[in-house]
């Protein structure tokens, strides 16, 4: 098959491997949520080639991440898991850190409940999320283009949209997640990194 792609992972990747890179470099297994083209999984996991990347994604994207995993050959990716975040037992190993990059705007809000409870069961104890993406602060838009790209969001959807900062660190507590840092990316994005304290 041709090999999905998209345009935004190539322009983000390096931006958020600086970021990635010195986060996980004390991390050995690593669970993708939304791995979407296969395209971050493939790229990350061969500039860290110490980590252990697991995929994930629902059933229709699969065929596109194993055509990029097929072709790079890397022995330190998995084929993708099956997984839907709102399943009560996610089909993924303990791990040390978990990645997901522009995925929460997209999902309806109890499947960003089930996100953070699923990634707080999932990650060892001092693992760290890291969560790329458009944010919003004090339930304000960062800039114009974001407010645009919410509105688009809705219209296509209305279950979807920017998600607030403060609502997800409240669920990022619940599930015993710990705030660490707030990274500023290009076009306006955010990368958010908490930390398993519980």
């Amino acid at each position: 098959m041709t090999k999905p792609y998209a345009e935004a992972c190539d322009e983000n990747r390096d931006p958020i491997l600086a970021v990635i890179e010195p986060l996980f470099q004390d991390c050995r297994r690593v669970l993708e949520i939304g791995s979407g083209t296969g395209q971050h999984a493939v790229y990350f996991a061969k500039k860290m080639p110490h980590l252990h990347w697991y995929t994930s994604d629902r059933v229709e994207y699969h065929a596109g991440i194993q055509a990029w995993l097929d072709e790079s050959r890397l022995t330190n990716v998995e084929s993708p898991l099956l997984l839907d975040v709102s399943q009560t037992h996610w089909p993924a190993p303990p791990v040390d850190a978990v990645f997901s990059a522009n995925t929460v705007h997209i999902m309806h809000l109890e499947d960003v409940n089930a996100l953070f409870a699923g990634v707080g069961r999932s990650l060892s104890t001092a693992g760290r999320f890291a969560l790329y993406g458009p944010f919003n602060y004090g339930g304000s838009y960062t800039s114009d283009s974001n407010a645009r790209f919410d509105k688009w969001l809705k219209e296509r959807d209305p279950g979807s949209g920017i998600r607030d900062f403060e609502s997800l660190n409240e669920l990022a507590e619940s599930a015993g997640l710990e705030a660490v840092e707030d990274y500023p990316m290009p076009m306006n994005n955010r990368l958010l990194c908490w930390q398993k304290v519980l």
